[in-house]
């Protein structure tokens, strides 16, 4: 059996930082709404089939969860994040899923979105966008977020784990060695932390790094490859969150989802062939950054988020991908059987599970499909 978990990005709801940085009430959403075709036969605006939610009603989260759980899904993975002076974004967790009175039905799991927060709703092609909230972080603030972390979210009944280990991850492992000054620092840092999940009551921590940030420090004399480094780190297991980190999309304005596949296809023979730990796959649904850009300004091959779309990428052909992704891990044991899919609701990047007004269920039925409920 292969546990399918979804990322889920959490901005659509109100968070202080964000009106802080944009106005009062605003959400995610209003990218969402106010994005428009920005080259001929371009789908835009996408119009969620549930409405403009707010993902911290727990009733709202419920539906959510009940979908995602009909439908073969096993649990979310939810980009988290905390910085140096506290979290964001949070209340997707803490209200949303957490508070919805069906959660036992959907395991949930926190991948640290460790990465610079900057300013890119909406984008402007010609000006660097401002920086708000430095990804990396102190050891402090580690020390202070896993404490939080074991206490708060392993020990829910919902949390995921793999062979009985909470399963955690982190998004730019480069950026956390950075913050933390390097690897001696940082295998001190993780083994404080399975230390704290072991003095739980847990027989140890599952950790995850995520492939995209998995580069090599300027000055690195010991360390030379990414394989390298997992293993100095102590890394359990290693993933991708999108396909685009690792496949071109040569095409602009558009480029088609087989031949993305294709490569996706091959990167996971790579990334299994390069790492000593296990690789967990993903599957992409699409991908459509233009919500994200300034809608009055020009459109072309600026770079993220002004890149090509992925198009032809139906539901019919998501399932082709869910399959070969599952026959990429058919000679796995059961508890290592393990496919992201990106992602449940990324509606500003073109990358959501949830259903709109014009595929309505289609890519959960895909999965429900492949894998069954």
């Amino acid at each position: 059996m292969t546990t399918v978990a979804v990322y889920y990005f959490g901005n659509y709801h109100v968070d202080a930082r964000n009106e802080r940085a944009h106005s009062k009430g605003w959400t995610e959403w209003e990218l969402v709404k106010a994005a428009r075709p920005r080259y001929a036969g371009h789908q835009q605006p996408k119009a969620p089939l549930w409405g403009y939610e707010d993902e911290a009603d727990p009733k709202v989260f419920a539906r959510k969860i009940d979908a995602a759980a009909d439908h073969g899904i096993g649990a979310f993975i939810f980009d988290w994040y905390y910085y140096n002076d506290a979290s964001f974004l949070s209340r997707t967790i803490d209200e949303g899923y957490l508070g919805a009175a069906n959660n036992a039905r959907l395991k949930f799991a926190l991948m640290w979105a460790n990465h610079d927060w900057v300013n890119i709703h909406p984008a402007r092609h010609d000006v660097a966008p401002p920086l708000l909230y430095p990804g990396a972080i102190t050891l402090d603030t580690w020390e202070r977020a896993t404490d939080m972390i074991v206490a708060k979210y392993f020990t829910h009944p919902s949390y995921w784990k793999i062979n009985g280990c909470p399963y955690f991850s982190i998004y730019e492992l480069y950026r956390l060695i950075d913050g933390f000054g390097g690897i001696a620092q940082t295998q001190r840092a993780i083994a404080s932390f399975r230390a704290k999940t072991k003095a739980a009551g847990f027989p140890d921590l599952h950790f995850n790094t995520v492939v995209w940030g998995l580069q090599i420090l300027p000055g690195e004399k010991t360390i030379t490859n990414p394989a390298q480094l997992v293993a100095a780190i102590g890394v359990d297991s290693v993933s991708s969150y999108v396909w685009i980190h690792h496949v071109q999309m040569p095409d602009f304005p558009t480029t088609d989802y087989a031949p993305v596949l294709q490569g996706a296809r091959r990167n996971w023979a790579e990334m299994r062939a390069q790492f000593s730990v296990p690789y967990y796959p993903n599957v992409t649904m699409g991908w459509d950054s233009s919500p994200r850009t300034y809608q009055d300004g020009p459109y072309g091959n600026y770079g993220y988020p002004y890149t090509p779309s992925l198009v032809n990428n139906t539901p019919a052909a998501f399932k082709t991908a869910l399959r070969d992704a599952d026959a990429f891990m058919a000679d796995r044991d059961p508890a290592n059987r393990i496919l992201s899919i990106n992602a449940w609701n990324e509606w500003t990047e073109g990358s959501y599970l949830e259903p709109d007004t014009v595929n309505g269920m289609g890519y959960l039925e895909a999965i429900r499909e492949v894998f069954g409920a």
